[in-house]
Parts: C-alpha cells; sequence; structure tokens
C-alpha cells in the first residue's frame, strides 16, 4: 500500500485537503498542518496520522523570517519519520518544502491549486508547478496560466 502525505495549510486549504478523505481508505496516510486551536482536533480524529508544522505567516514578516526555516528542517524531519511515496497538497507556503523535499527523492508531488484562485496564480503555485509530477486545478480558467495543468474540477462536493 502507497504511503501518502496530505499536507496543507491551515484554514481553507486544510479544509480542501480534507475533502480529500475518501482516498485516506485507500492507502497508507499521514496528514501534516499547521498547529493551531482549530487544528488540535484533527489528533484524536486521525489517531497517530497527524503532526504539525509552526503556524506562520506572511503577515507578520519579521516572525515569519524564523518560522519559515523551522519549518523547513522539520519538514527534512517529518519527510523521514513518515517515509511517504507521493506528496498530496492544496498549497501553501507550509508544503512547498515538503513538496522538494520528496522530488529531491524522487517521490510523487500532486499539487492542486486552491479553489479560491479562479484567474491568478498563487505564489505556492508558481513554485511547485515546476517540480509537481500532476498539477490540478479547480478552474477551466486556470489551465491557461498552468498549462500543463489537468482540470479536475472543484474538490468540494
Amino acid at each position: 500500500m502507497k504511503k501518502v502525505l496530505f499536507i496543507s495549510s491551515t484554514g481553507g486549504h486544510l479544509t480542501e485537503m480534507l475533502e480529500l478523505k475518501p482516498l485516506f481508505r485507500k492507502c497508507d496516510y499521514h496528514i501534516i498542518t499547521e498547529k493551531t486551536k482549530s487544528t488540535l482536533s484533527l489528533q484524536k480524529k486521525y489517531k497517530g496520522r497527524v503532526d504539525y508544522l509552526t503556524f506562520g505567516t506572511k503577515d507578520h514578516l519579521w516572525s515569519y523570517l524564523f518560522i519559515f526555516p523551522w519549518n523547513c528542517l522539520k519538514s527534512i524531519y517529518y519527510y523521514f519519520k513518515i517515509k511517504p511515496d507521493v506528496v498530496i497538497t492544496t498549497g501553501t507556503h507550509t508544503a512547498v518544502p515538503m513538496c522538494y523535499i520528496a522530488k529531491l527523492f524522487r517521490k510523487k508531488v500532486i499539487y492542486i491549486e486552491t479553489f479560491a484562485n479562479i484567474e491568478t496564480k498563487t505564489l505556492a503555485g508558481r513554485m511547485v508547478y515546476p517540480i509537481a509530477d500532476l498539477f490540478i486545478v479547480q478552474w477551466e480558467s486556470m489551465l491557461k496560466l498552468y498549462p500543463k495543468a489537468v482540470y479536475g474540477g472543484w474538490i468540494f462536493r
């Protein structure tokens, strides 16, 4: 059974990622997100299958300058702890280092561009697009921005 790491930041990106829950039954899955009050309940719901990165936002640039490198180091640790065959992400900055680590070790990277963007690229999307084995967009209009992408439709049911 393939080991699949699902990683995203908290908030809407995590909500999108959890819409992929039906896939969890088909793989040996693990979830990584940012540690916030709203994500602590995931540990009870998905016992032994959740790890956390430090919450950080580019809106607080000074602290983010320290948090992002720390999360890069934690991502390396989690990569070797989990040893995924595939990394699936709905974004954002939290997931980018893990995508590059996985690619470095020749693992599959699947990126799902956020539902929130209809006509503009996200920063994380721009960074992961060149290395993604599969890049999925949720709006057909995004295919002109990401020509190698696949239109997958909305992740929300």
